[in-house]
């Protein structure tokens, strides 16, 4: 979800696993300021850009392992047809991007690794979401005196929930960044402690049972 701390998250990951961060492309993006201004202009425009972005840093990211990815692919539809539910959308180039995401993903599944090893999910409540929003401070972001705006994170925050309870391509683990306050070392320690323990697991079940 957007402003729950994923980027923070993710560099720390890959700091500690030694390999590289692969970061959605937020600050040296055209179209993302555009979508925010007119959302039902420049939805589908959006998602083909993100899918498009996305489905590269994945074939760069397979290269090495333990590479560190700050959004998956997977969750691409989640927004598109959330745009489409609200207008932004058509239902005919819902159906085009769905055709394409299909593309690509059976040309990933022709690759040595066809998912992530860990989907780790970021979670916080929703109070919190629109705190780290504000702080941040993009301009194109910002929801006072923008209640449309505010719904619409409200909508992808829900939406997102169930996603997570949904998603299952990979082994997947929730933290809780809210608890665990990224900007306190000691939860750094704790949640990077979670996500060795949790890949200890699926790589090792016999390790992980000593």
């Amino acid at each position: 979800m957007i402003g729950v701390g994923k980027t923070t998250l993710t560099g720390k990951i890959a700091a500690h696993l030694g390999t590289k961060a692969f970061f959605e492309p937020v600050g040296d993006n055209p179209v993302l300021p555009l979508y925010y201004s007119n959302p039902k202009q420049y939805g589908f425009l959006l998602q083909i850009y993100f899918l498009n972005k996305r489905f590269s840093m994945i074939k760069q990211a397979l290269s090495d392992d333990n590479n560190v990815l700050d959004r998956s692919i997977y969750e691409d539809a989640l927004f598109t047809r959330e745009n489409n539910a609200d207008g932004n959308i058509s239902d005919t180039e819902l159906a085009v991007y769905l055709k394409l995401l299909d593309n690509m993903m059976t040309e990933l599944d022709q690759l040595p690794k066809k998912a992530p090893d860990l989907l780790v999910y970021a979670d916080s409540d929703f109070e919190t979401i629109k705190y780290r929003i504000k702080k941040r401070g993009r301009d194109y972001e910002q929801f006072e005196n923008n209640p449309e705006l505010e719904h619409y994170y409200y909508k992808m925050w829900r939406a997102y929930q169930q996603w997570f309870k949904n998603y299952d391509v990979s082994p997947k683990l929730k933290i809780d960044l809210q608890k665990y306050d990224l900007s306190e070392p000691q939860n750094v320690d704790l949640v990077l402690g979670m996500i060795d323990e949790k890949l200890a697991e699926i790589r090792d079940p016999r390790q992980a049972a000593m």
